[in-house]
């Protein structure tokens, strides 16, 4: 059960696009679960590319840590294929709504939700401040935080564009997530992954620095 479980890391490349610009990025796609069943945490560009990671297990959930367009473009398309629903905390409702006008998401997280895969939980944790709705997703059996695009290697989240707030995120890390045992590992939505007492001693610089 448990121990069988374990986290499967894809990279897909395609744009984000906000307030009227366009960039190229590269995601951070990760699977959690078993030879039999299995979540996916942000549906990045490519559901081709995640279809064929996952095999014949079956999908129970596509997770969405916020629902800026990169994070969210191949969502409905993994969707449509599995029969999986795709989960959005309401507070991205407005965003998802600029990635996918047509279409709404099968179910909404909400803070304190745990999610269940192949005998473990995925804790919910609302962490405001990249994105209204963005939460993080941990694992205590798997030492392990998915942090979508609250917490990096090196720092927070962007904060610059629309539905941001610097304050917020600062907040959500320093409550939410620091708080969490300092061998915990972060698996980041984009770039390297990192770890809470790696990341934890950088605080007050954060702010210093107002990124």
């Amino acid at each position: 059960m448990a121990g069988t479980v374990r986290i499967e890391h894809l990279v897909t490349s395609g744009t984000f696009s906000l307030d009227g610009g366009t960039w190229e990025v590269d995601n951070n796609v990760w699977i959690v679960g078993d030879d039999d069943e299995a979540v996916v945490i942000d549906a990045a560009h490519d559901a081709d590319a995640v279809l064929e990671a996952l095999g014949d297990r079956r999908l129970s959930a596509i997770v969405c840590t916020h629902a800026h367009d990169d994070h969210v473009n191949a969502a409905p398309a993994l969707s449509d294929a599995t029969g999986a629903p795709v989960l959005l905390h309401p507070d991205d409702q407005v965003l998802w709504e600029l990635a996918h006008p047509n279409r709404r998401p099968g179910g909404a997280l909400a803070d304190g939700d745990e999610l269940k895969v192949a005998g473990i939980g995925l804790q919910v944790l609302h962490t405001p401040g990249h994105a209204p709705g963005a939460v993080c997703l941990y694992a205590p059996e798997l030492g392990a935080l998915f942090s979508g695009d609250t917490l990096f290697a090196g720092g927070p989240g962007a904060t610059g564009r629309s539905y941001s707030d610097f304050g917020v995120i600062i907040t959500s890390i320093r409550d939410r997530l620091l708080a969490l045992p300092g061998e915990t590992v972060v698996h980041t939505g984009h770039g390297e992954k990192t770890g809470i007492a790696a990341e934890a001693p950088h605080l007050a610089e954060w702010v210093a620095r107002g990124w």
